[in-house]
């Protein structure tokens, strides 16, 4: 239960980052908080089918199951390219606009069309 509400939290953090700040660079890490907060979640609850390790022997029953932690590694790798594609994009958007600020990219955009 614990580690529940500590995700919870740690997903509130993360969307409160992506909603709240207005510097595109915090913004890129509250979505690199939200997608770990739910790898976690995934991880934690793949883990509470089974407790045993996926070993084919006679007589286990309850073992853990392996595809979601397959797929929590491939949610990762997604995860650490999406966040090199946007602090890429956003190096870019601060060399045309010399600023992070969303805002004052919006109007530097506006101004130059």
């Amino acid at each position: 239960m614990v580690e529940r509400a500590l995700l919870l939290c740690l997903l509130l953090i993360g969307f409160w980052g992506v909603v709240a700040k207005k510097n595109i660079i915090k913004k890129i890490f509250g979505l690199n908080i939200l997608n770990a907060a739910a790898v976690m979640l995934f991880i934690l609850e793949g883990n509470r089918i089974g407790s045993e390790a996926p070993i084919l022997e006679s007589g286990l029953a309850q073992v853990v199951d392996p595809i979601p932690q397959a797929l929590m590694l491939t949610a990762i790798v997604i995860g650490v390219c999406v966040t090199a594609l946007a602090l890429a994009l956003a190096v870019h958007l601060y060399q045309i606009t010399g600023s992070f600020d969303i805002e004052t990219i919006r109007e530097r955009i506006q101004d130059e069309t």
